[in-house]
């Protein structure tokens, strides 16, 4: 497994890898016409403009050349009122073939030491309600509960959990 920072050039895989990502764990849920408006947030212009900002860190996972896994870290847009420095852990995609190789942990540990280093006391993410897989890993590290959130794809509002994790030196 190769882990390294996404650079602008990376645009087109990890649009892909997000859309391909969302499709494979939530497609089922949503008409076709909300799946394809979510799916246009992961263009590659936007997704371009994202690597080419210093405040948006994204860690990639290829597992012999083939995209694996990301992680994208940044400022809170949440609508929660931090208790202290914050980041959000805005996307964390594991395609479905990488289950239990180990990757969310590692992953994980990058996530944590990217927003201490951005001076980040408190990590704020948000789950879907009925994503039991991850409820329970971000539960591992310790995410407490802080609000519900609306989370839209298209016109449908999913119920999302709010979450945040105080950060410590080493955890």
């Amino acid at each position: 497994m190769t882990f390294r920072t996404a650079a602008p050039t990376d645009a087109p895989l990890l649009s892909q890898l997000g859309r391909n990502t969302f499709v494979e764990t939530f497609g089922h849920l949503y008409r076709p016409e909300d799946l394809a408006a979510f799916l246009e947030t992961h263009e590659e212009a936007r997704w371009a403009a994202e690597l080419a900002d210093p405040a948006v860190s994204v860690r990639l996972v290829e597992d012999k050349g083939v995209p694996a896994a990301y992680a994208k870290v940044g400022p809170v847009s949440l609508p929660v009122e931090p208790d202290a420095p914050a980041a959000e852990l805005r996307q964390f995609y594991i395609l479905r073939p990488w289950h239990g190789s180990g990757i969310a942990p590692m992953l994980m540990n990058w996530v944590m030491d990217e927003s201490r280093r951005r001076g980040a006391q408190e990590l704020y993410l948000s789950v879907y309600v009925d994503n039991l897989r991850a409820r329970r890993f971000y539960d591992r590290y310790g995410f407490e509960f802080v609000a519900p959130y609306a989370f839209m794809v298209g016109e449908q509002a999913d119920e999302d959990l709010i979450m945040r994790l105080t950060l410590r030196d080493g955890r």
